[in-house]
């Protein structure tokens, strides 16, 4: 005789309420950010608190839903919409500012959106799971926006050495941001290619 199955996790967790959080701060760091045009130290200092703390709890929800079992279908939806919502929220702000050029915030968030469209097109024939390169292309680019949130040449009084700094980590968050965009696109071809090998030939 069969066991039951085990109960599904409950929709309400740490794991869910946590992205929901994250997706709670995105308008919150928007009207923070836009304080002043943007251009108030004591404002940007708080708009980068609010980006540095919703960013923290992606660090966690998707750990802890993991290590407690608490993985839900609102869980795998939301999660990549809020992480997606908060990095498009904060290019797009600094783009508006003038802060970081329009074309960066197109490539980032086209190879976000086109990756997540490509997720759904490989869905039924399996997931793929996010590698390496795609986590160190995150975490460059959360850096990358928190060095262009912060006033620090307002803080440090200097220019130069702070401009030299923000670019090349931004730098390399595009770079990784399109060399593991183009990774994610042959691993799906991939496992399309594989399903389509595997189904029997009914002619």
């Amino acid at each position: 005789m069969s066991s039951a199955p085990a109960n599904p996790p409950p929709l309400l967790n740490i794991a869910n309420v946590l992205t929901g959080v994250r997706l709670l701060l995105v308008p919150v760091f928007l009207v923070v950010l836009f304080v002043e045009d943007g251009g108030d130290t004591g404002w940007r200092l708080a708009a980068t608190g609010v980006f540095v703390l919703a960013a923290i709890t992606d660090r966690f929800d998707g750990e802890l839903a993991r290590s407690r079992g608490l993985v839900t279908a609102f869980g795998t939806i939301a999660d990549p919409i809020a992480d997606k919502a908060l990095t498009g929220a904060a290019l797009i702000g600094l783009s508006v500012l003038a802060e970081i050029p329009w074309w960066v915030t197109i490539v980032i968030m086209g190879r976000e959106l086109g990756i997540t469209v490509l997720r759904f097109w490989v869905l039924r024939h399996g997931i793929i799971p996010a590698s390496r390169g795609g986590k160190v292309k995150t975490l460059c680019q959360a850096v990358a926006i928190g060095l262009f949130l912060l006033p620090l040449p307002e803080l440090l009084s200097i220019a130069g050495p702070v401009q030299v700094a923000r670019w090349t980590v931004l730098g390399l968050a595009i770079a990784l941001t399109v060399l593991t965009g183009l990774d994610y696109v042959l691993r799906a071809v991939r496992l399309r290619a594989a399903a389509a090998a595997t189904v029997p030939d009914t002619g």
